[in-house]
C-alpha cells in the first residue's frame, strides 16, 4: 500500500506530517514527495524536511494522494500543472484523494469537488467549489476526503488509514498514540 503526500514550498508542517507519520504507523508506505524535483521542501514556519521522492519520478501507483495545507503551499500546488495531473488521475481512477485546511481548495479548483460535500479551513469556502460545505472536522464523500485544518490532523490521519486499511487498525492506532 502506497500513499504520496506532496509538499509544495509553504505547507502546514503540523498538517503534513502528523498523517505521514500515522500512516507509517499503520504499516502504509506513506511517501514524501517534493513537487519542485528538490531534495527538501520548506514548510510556511520555515522547518526543512528531506523528501523520499520527486514527483518527475512517479507514477499513478499510489493508493492515496494527500495535499497538506499551508501558505503559500496551497497555492504551490494548485499554480503546478503536475499536481493537477496526478491529483486528477488519481481520482479519475477511483483512488484516495485527500486534502486537509486550505489544500482542499486545491481539489476545487482542479474540479474535482463539484459533486461532492467537503470541508475546508474556515473562511475559504467561497474557493472550495463543492456541491456542499460541511463543518465536520472530516468530510469523506466517495473517494476524497477533506478535512478542516491543523486541529484535525490526527482525525484526518486516521480516516486515511481507515479508508486504506480498515476501522481496526485506524481504532487501535488511535488508543496507540492516546488519541481515543
Amino acid at each position: 500500500m502506497i500513499a504520496r503526500m506532496l509538499f509544495a514550498t509553504g505547507y502546514e508542517e503540523v498538517e503534513a506530517l502528523t498523517v505521514v507519520d500515522l500512516l507509517r504507523r499503520a504499516g502504509i508506505d506513506c511517501r514524501m514527495v517534493s513537487v519542485y524535483d528538490e531534495d527538501y521542501a520548506v514548510g510556511s514556519h520555515n522547518i526543512t524536511i528531506k523528501m523520499d521522492e520527486k514527483i518527475s519520478e512517479i507514477g499513478g501507483d499510489a493508493d492515496a494522494v494527500i495535499l497538506p495545507g499551508g501558505m503559500p503551499g496551497v497555492t504551490n500546488l494548485i499554480a503546478s500543472d503536475k499536481v493537477k495531473e496526478i491529483v486528477t488521475g488519481q481520482y479519475n481512477s477511483g483512488k484516495l484523494v485527500a486534502a486537509v485546511c486550505a489544500a482542499p481548495t486545491a481539489l476545487g479548483s482542479f474540479g474535482i469537488l463539484k459533486d461532492k460535500k467537503a470541508t475546508c479551513y474556515p473562511g475559504m469556502e467561497g474557493q472550495l467549489n463543492s456541491r456542499e460545505f460541511l463543518t465536520d472536522p472530516v468530510v469523506t464523500d466517495g473517494n476524497v476526503v477533506t478535512s478542516r485544518g491543523m486541529g484535525t490532523s490526527i482525525e484526518f490521519g486516521l480516516k486515511i488509514v481507515e479508508l486504506l486499511k480498515d476501522k481496526d487498525t485506524a481504532d487501535d492506532l488511535a488508543v496507540k498514540i492516546v488519541y481515543r
